[in-house]
């Protein structure tokens, strides 16, 4: 016969999983660098991001008008 799991041993688990977590967390928060300058880095990949998708739009969009106008309607 299978034993069931009760309720009190799923709160264990997800007690231990916090406690670990919140170690864990602790302990990479003491060997964070200073994000001096992190936002202009962000504004930066953000503009080449934004950047590509129009040009990788423009470029879909020249295609299909393309396409569409060598399709003969005669």
């Amino acid at each position: 016969m299978q034993k069931g799991v009760d309720m009190f041993d799923q709160f264990r688990v997800l007690w231990w999983y916090l406690l670990i977590y919140v170690e864990h967390s602790a302990f990479l928060s003491r060997f964070e660098t200073d994000e001096e300058g992190s936002v202009v880095e962000k504004v930066i990949l953000t503009a080449i991001f934004a950047a590509l998708a129009i040009t990788i739009g423009a470029i879909i969009v020249s295609k299909v008008t393309a396409k569409a106008n060598s399709i003969n309607l005669n």
